[in-house]
């Protein structure tokens, strides 16, 4: 191993066994199965706020964001600041009503349970619908990380590409076993002020070395002109409406995001929900600039210029080429944290769909918490297994996977949940209308291409579901008082 590559290695292992030495004091605080998927309800505003951002953004915050800036430029501030509203409106208006809605109606444990009970529906109907929407999204979600490990361990460590994601894979799986939810909350805590600090450190360093703000924008006026107007694309045509609209809808998916929304339903009061708003407002604000400014300042400091297809990999060519080994690993394994403080989240929120939802609702009534423990860590390594499998092409772009999954829960969840905890005219039968015409909006839509088609899919899937759920909200019978 090259000298720089073991400094590197060297950090990266320390970091990895950090990471496992909290899933195993967690696991120490393990009782019931309340405890392993929402942390007991008891996680305080900083672990609530930083772990909400580190799950919320993943790898797709230092690989697929730097990379999108480094081919598009100022285009990318459409995407942070469509982010930025949706972080602020979900935590105001979604986070202390659902941390309220979800401990009345029977101290739900999942978004399937809370829809099951909020709306008396005794048929399953919602339940198994919803979790089945969380399994299909939560794949490819899940995907979207494992693609970003294999991309970090083989640009760094010269790794076979299945190699290095069977390695992230394997231990993101085993600190989740060990402690659930607690344990991917305390990890997510550290991981978000690492990727803060790596995304303020890159791109300071290249403006340092260029001279300043203003010789690196200069160097990227001349690499090319186009990169410094937002409101033109680099081959300089002009974006249009529908390319803003879709960079600008990105912030309609946190309504529905089941890992961000967990979150929300673990903090310890709501009375700690504004002081976690206001960290992870700004959290958000100062990763999705740096992040952006990463890619920016990368284009004209890089030579030769990245390829389309290694665009993502900016922030890990730029980290390895300004710092020493050992401050590298440490930026590098801000990678390697964001990664896995999305994956744990989402292999914990989809083992809760399978055992909790699931199987306990066919299969495992009466079944005790001990071994409803032992089904949702069977569920996490079943998951990762299916994961690891849509993972393995190598050419998988992370922006676009996560996009999907993305627009799948933002359409499929997001209509629906708002209403139920605003509107007292939603149904159980508006519900279950909302969830379907928003996944399937999402689907087909993303089969279509040209014209209007080209449009993000959450924009007119987060449409169709709202007025679905209206609709038939407002003609079918009045519901049971909430």
């Amino acid at each position: 191993m090259p000298h720089d590559t073991a400094y590197i290695a060297t950090t990266f292992v320390a970091y990895v066994a950090f990471m496992l030495y909290l899933g195993w004091r967690a696991r120490r605080r393990l009782n019931d199965i309340k405890d392993y998927l929402l942390g007991g309800r008891r996680i305080g505003r900083w672990v609530a706020a930083l772990s909400a951002g580190a799950s919320d953004m993943s790898g797709w915050l230092l690989l697929g964001l730097p990379g999108y800036a480094y081919l598009a430029g100022l285009e990318a501030v459409w995407i942070g600041l469509g982010l930025a509203v949706g972080t602020y409106v979900n935590w105001r208006l979604v986070a202390p009503r659902l941390r309220l809605a979800t401990e009345q109606a029977g101290d739900a444990l999942s978004i399937p349970s809370y829809l099951e009970r909020r709306f008396d529906d005794r048929s399953g109907a919602l339940r198994i619908t919803a979790s089945l929407l969380i399994l299909v999204f939560f794949l490819f979600y899940t995907s979207s990380g494992l693609v970003a490990a294999g991309k970090l361990f083989e640009e760094v460590f010269g790794l076979d590409y299945l190699a290095a994601i069977a390695l992230g894979t394997l231990v993101i799986v085993v600190y989740t076993l060990l402690g659930g939810f607690l344990a991917i909350s305390w990890t997510d805590l550290a991981q978000g002020l690492l990727m803060a600090a790596a995304l303020v450190a890159v791109p300071l360093m290249v403006i340092a070395l260029q001279g300043g703000p203003a010789d690196t924008l200069a160097a990227l006026d001349a690499r090319n002109p186009e990169l410094l107007d937002p409101l033109t694309k680099a081959g300089g045509e002009p974006l249009g409406v529908l390319a803003i609209l879709s960079l600008l809808a990105w912030g309609l998916g946190y309504f529905g995001q089941p890992h961000i929304l967990a979150r929300f339903m673990a903090i310890r009061s709501v009375e700690l929900i504004p002081g976690a708003r206001r960290i992870a407002i700004a959290w958000t604000v100062l990763g999705l600039l740096g992040a952006t400014a990463v890619g920016v300042a990368a284009i004209g400091w890089l030579e030769p210029a990245l390829g389309d297809r290694d665009s993502e990999k900016v922030f890990i060519v730029l980290a390895s080429q300004l710092f020493h080994p050992v401050v590298a690993g440490l930026l590098l394994a801000a990678i390697l944290a964001a990664i896995m403080s999305t994956a744990d989240s989402q292999l914990l929120v989809a083992a809760s769909a399978l055992s909790e939802d699931l199987y306990r609702g066919w299969l495992g009534r009466g079944t005790d918490d001990r071994a409803m423990i032992r089904v949702a860590r069977i569920a996490v390594v079943v998951i990762a297994g299916i994961a690891f499998t849509l993972a393995s092409d190598p050419d998988s772009k992370v922006l676009d996977l996560v996009a999907y999954a993305w627009a799948g829960f933002g359409a499929a969840f997001g209509p629906v949940i708002l209403l139920s905890l605003t509107w007292s005219g939603m149904t159980r039968a508006a519900a279950l209308g909302g969830m379907l015409s928003g996944g399937l909006t999402v689907w087909a839509w993303k089969t279509l291409e040209g014209g209007m088609f080209e449009l993000y899919e959450l924009l007119p899937a987060f449409v169709v579901a709202l007025l679905v759920s209206v609709v038939i909200g407002r003609l079918g019978p009045r519901p049971p008082a909430a």
